[in-house]
């Protein structure tokens, strides 16, 4: 999963020394920043600091963590996660329940004309409307993405975006990892995917930290061919970790018409008498 000293110690790793004024030289043999540097550019002290890295001290100040976040060059999310970190052993996340309230699948199957998926922070599908089963090509309620990316397209089938695809779900990941430590089958899945892709291991190592919020998503989808989509994520209210994802094409665009062919499609072959929603499994 990850902790305070651990993220210390990847992100110091990463800082390239000369953007925090630090002359190098072909002398220098560590990677980024030592962690005197970071001390002195932090304004704490040696000893305070590798006690940090150690796991030694807890409870660092708001201004200490302001300090290392400006050290360490991390952005708002980052920040957010920085002092998540710190703040573990003051308060618990409310364990997500996995269950989707009736009136959001009533909710979900108003929407017509985009895929629309119910997701958790692990990002398991825990209800789909029947466009984003068409997309996937599968009952996708029981789903989970991350694993659908690293492990079953890793050569790069439905995702033309595969690589940034990658990013954003490890990113995702460890910011879930900081929000739900307790959490057993998040553990279990980060770890299945380590043993399974050397990718998601080296991404994993970066220590990256990503919102998913909105953005470009492109499909490669074998009946209708590329579609070029623009997701939106909606955090479910009092469903800790939960959100709705709406994947809509631009009025007029290709997308649009391949989003129709598709609907047309799964009509056509009976897939619109599949169950359109389904509780989540624990």
């Amino acid at each position: 999963m990850d902790d305070l000293a651990g993220f210390l110690r990847r992100r110091r790793s990463r800082v390239d020394p000369a953007t925090v004024g630090i002359p190098t030289d072909s002398r220098r043999r560590v990677e980024g920043l030592r962690r005197e540097e970071v001390a002195h550019l932090s304004g704490v002290s040696v000893d305070y600091y590798v006690r940090l890295e150690q796991g030694r001290a807890t409870q660092p100040s708001e201004q200490v963590l302001d300090a290392l976040a400006r050290v360490l060059g991390l952005d708002e999310t980052e920040h957010e996660h920085l002092y998540r970190l710190a703040r573990r052993r003051r308060r618990r996340a409310k364990a997500p329940s996995g269950r989707v309230r009736p009136e959001l699948l009533r909710v979900l199957d108003l929407v017509a004309g985009a895929p629309a998926l119910i997701m958790n922070h692990r990002l398991d599908v825990l209800a789909a409307n029947r466009l984003a089963k068409l997309l996937f090509g599968r009952p996708v309620p029981g789903l989970n993405t991350a694993r659908h990316i690293f492990l079953e397209e890793a050569e790069h089938g439905l995702y033309a975006d595969w690589d940034n695809c990658t990013l954003d779900v490890v990113g995702h990941l460890r910011l879930a990892a900081g929000k739900f430590p307790q959490d057993p089958r998040l553990a279990s899945l980060i770890g299945e995917l380590a043993m399974g892709s050397e990718r998601f291991r080296r991404l994993w190592a970066r220590a990256d930290v990503r919102a998913r919020t909105h953005g470009r998503k492109s499909y490669r989808h074998p009946l209708v061919g590329p579609l070029e989509l623009h997701q939106e994520n909606f955090p479910l209210p009092d469903e800790p970790g939960m959100e709705l994802l709406v994947l809509s094409a631009a009025p007029g665009s290709p997308a649009e018409d391949g989003l129709h062919l598709l609907a047309g499609l799964g009509t056509d072959s009976g897939d619109a008498h599949l169950p359109v929603n389904a509780q989540p499994h624990e």
